[in-house]
């Protein structure tokens, strides 16, 4: 039996510090810690649930390897022909570059990931093997969801279709797509095989939408209406979902009061243009946050850390008051486990993933940044102070 005892712990929205038992991977009741149960004492430490890094694409990276100057061309098609021209002389997917960055992610108190994994006829499900190779090495130390995304599009690159199926079919925990209309010029096809490969392999589906204006808004209508027909309430994400921060207050009430009637979530990577997040907080409607890309032919910036990224998110929102900021927080935290299927907290049956930070108060941790004292998946500590244990 694995177990663990957090002794004087300061409990995010606790006032006082306390004990925290984890047993078999899961927060357990105090009162079962018995005599001989390994202890770390955190001496009043603010703890948080382990961070959720819930829209990631680790299989691009190129962390731990040679800089390599962004040069592909403007907008979306630019950056997707430069990725796929440029994979070769970057050495992508690497097994060695995604270990790297996940274990960067690891010490910064992420501990479960879900990534966007390139599948398309160029590399066929090369990056669904790097990605098993690279978590395989870290022996638990995080977990990890599949996306299968057609980065290339869906319906105008042949053959991308049977790849996602052949790849769901071998164990990739959810379907993705992209801009149904901006980039297939088809939604409705688009997204019925999209929806048609969730409901044949009981996936997950997680949607790439960056298309703004109206058009973007008609296709969060699209989505709903899918989701609502097939009856995949809770299993469906929206990511980036841009336009639903452009829209006019009516509309947005529309689109969210949808979203919570069923069950989809949004995650959001803390873009320029913001998310109504306050609004879709109160109406109940998951968000997660995300790092996207770090460090690869897309873009330079990023280190996989979601503090950072939750900082970054409070900016562009312009939240300054704490219990702001803490609905930032609360994206990379308890809205991306909600995302991923997972239980975030700390009462009896949450997952016994934590990570403990030196500062007075949630706010302070995103504003502060400090290394992260520990991180525990399942129970087990598996970085301290910054470094891998």
């Amino acid at each position: 039996m694995a177990e663990l005892l957090l002794r004087d712990a300061r409990l995010w929205g606790s006032p006082e510090p306390t004990d925290l038992y984890i047993r078999d991977g899961l927060v357990a009741p105090l009162t079962d810690a018995g005599p001989g149960t390994p202890v770390e004492r955190l001496d009043g430490k603010l703890l948080l649930p382990g961070f959720v890094d819930a829209h990631a694409h680790v299989d691009k990276t190129m962390w731990g390897g040679p800089w390599l100057p962004h040069t592909s061309g403007p907008g979306l098609m630019g950056k997707i022909r430069g990725g796929v021209e440029r994979r070769a002389e970057a050495g992508i997917p690497s097994a060695d570059y995604i270990h790297s960055l996940l274990t960067n992610m690891i010490v910064s108190g992420t501990t479960h990931v879900r990534s966007h994994v390139d599948i398309d006829p160029y590399q066929g499900l090369a990056a669904v093997e790097a990605v098993r190779e690279a978590v395989a090495r870290l022996d638990g130390r995080i977990t990890l969801d599949m996306v299968a995304f057609p980065q290339t599009g869906l319906l105008i690159s042949p053959g991308t279709e049977e790849l996602m199926d052949r790849a769901l079919a071998e164990g990739v925990e959810l379907v993705g797509g992209i801009d149904p209309a901006g980039l297939e010029n088809d939604p409705v096809r688009h997204l019925d095989i999209v929806f048609g490969l969730a409901e044949k392999h009981g996936s997950g589906v997680d949607i790439h939408l960056h298309d703004r204006g109206d058009m973007g808004i008609w296709q969060y209508d699209l989505i709903i209406e899918q989701t609502r027909a097939r009856g995949l309430g809770g299993k469906v994400t929206i990511s980036h979902g841009y336009c639903l921060g452009e829209a006019a207050p009516a509309v947005q009430d529309r689109v969210i009061a949808a979203l919570a009637e069923t069950g989809i979530g949004l995650a959001t990577v803390a873009p320029s243009i913001s998310l109504p997040l306050k609004k879709l907080r109160e109406a109940g409607v998951p968000v997660g946050a995300g790092n996207d890309g770090v460090r690869d032919l897309w873009s330079p910036y990023g280190t996989g850390d979601m503090l950072e990224r939750t900082l970054f998110l409070a900016q562009r929102a312009g939240f300054v008051q704490d219990e702001d900021i803490e609905i930032a927080l609360e994206a990379a935290t308890y809205g991306g486990a909600t995302l991923t299927g997972r239980r975030a907290g700390f009462a009896v049956g949450d997952a016994g993933d934590f990570v403990a930070v030196d500062t007075r108060n949630p706010a302070e941790a995103v504003c502060v940044r400090p290394v992260r004292s520990l991180v525990v998946k399942g129970g087990r500590v598996v970085a301290r102070e910054g470094a891998l244990v």
